[in-house]
């Protein structure tokens, strides 16, 4: 399943990850190198817990770190896509407040990595302009540049949830 929107022109993020808060970083499968090569980024023990939201074999993390892969687009999300974005930010923001080191990542570590940390930053008591404004500062200015993504923030995961799948009226 293709989960990448066609390429939006944003170039890839200068580092692996950033710390968003304390033991939450938030990263790629890419980043840009010096002189800007495309370099991969694989995780190794670094953290205690991985979420992936784009499947790439080849960049861990190793067996005995916890990994949650959960492929969704950069695009809309259908409901249980909604969801499944909801579960792993609620997981998130559960192992943060237990004091666990996490990464969650995507392929440019900007949009969907983006929606769950910022839904698990809403969990953890921030309102959601802050959450959207803290990523921005800490990962990039170009994160959350998928407005879908942010409107969901905005709104909440649960109102999206129930608007996600609903036909226009004729």
């Amino acid at each position: 399943m293709k989960t990448r929107a066609r390429d939006r022109g944003e170039p890839f993020a200068g580092d692996p990850w950033n710390e968003i808060v304390t033991r939450l970083r938030m990263g790629g499968h890419h980043y840009a190198g010096v002189g800007g090569a495309v370099l991969p980024v694989v995780v190794g023990d670094e953290f205690d817990v991985v979420v992936s939201l784009h499947e790439r074999h080849g960049h861990g993390p190793p067996a005995g770190v916890e990994h949650h892969c959960v492929d969704v687009p950069d695009q809309p999300l259908r409901a249980d896509e909604i969801q499944a974005v909801g579960r792993v930010a609620e997981l998130t923001a559960s192992a943060v407040h237990a004091g666990l080191r996490v990464l969650v990542r995507c392929h440019r570590g900007y949009n969907r990595s983006g929606l769950v940390i910022g839904h698990a930053l809403v969990l953890l008591g921030h309102r959601p302009d802050d959450a959207i404004g803290l990523i921005r500062r800490r990962r990039s200015p170009r994160a959350l540049n998928n407005e879908t993504f942010v409107e969901y923030l905005r709104t909440g995961l649960d109102v999206a949830y129930l608007l996600a799948d609903l036909e226009p009226s004729t």
